[in-house]
């Protein structure tokens, strides 16, 4: 079997200031893989070499088995599903629009999608009947977060990237979800 995320001797560097120094990892399917350390460490940077938002100075990320400099990058994103620590979902957009964004640019057609994003939102405990046409400002962190991690399973990506996805949310939440 065949890593789906492969970092060979990574390393990142801004100016002078190396944010991470060779690393060297693989998550094979179905795996999950947990990096934790202090505020500063680099967990946000791999993350962000994963989904080609950054790329290495050395060394390469691999998804699926081929370069992430090697990529479309719009396609590396749309392969990858990831919550980040703001949540980012956009403004203009009801709770359903961020929640379908992506299956709606891979060309799902429309009962597919809002089949999907009510399912995902009961799944994260938020009825649909009562959240999807709200907007983001019309909910709690909490609720927000929450939108953010269905938004990332819309599409059923083959890779999720959680970046402190439940920092919003409560303890018992936290569980739930």
């Amino acid at each position: 079997m065949s890593a789906v995320v492969e970092f060979r001797e990574a390393s990142y560097r801004i100016g002078s200031r190396e944010i991470l120094r060779r690393l060297s990892l693989s998550v094979e399917a179905g795996e999950t893989l947990v990096l934790l350390g202090r505020s500063g460490s680099g967990k946000t940077t791999a993350l962000k070499m994963v989904n080609g938002l950054l790329f290495p100075s050395a060394g390469e990320v691999l998804v699926d088995g081929k370069s992430t400099a090697r990529w479309d990058p719009v396609l590396l994103k749309r392969h990858i599903g990831y919550v980040i620590q703001d949540i980012g979902l956009f403004p203009h957009f009801t709770v359903a629009q961020n929640v379908g964004i992506v299956p709606r640019l891979e060309g799902w057609d429309a009962p597919r999608i809002h089949e999907r994003v009510h399912a995902l939102l009961r799944q994260v405990g938020l009825e649909p009947e009562q959240f999807a046409a709200r907007y983001p400002r019309q909910l709690s962190g909490g609720q927000r977060q929450r939108v953010g991690v269905a938004r990332a399973l819309a599409a059923d990506p083959s890779v999720l990237l959680f970046d402190e996805p439940f920092g919003a949310v409560d303890p018992v939440t936290r569980l739930e979800l």
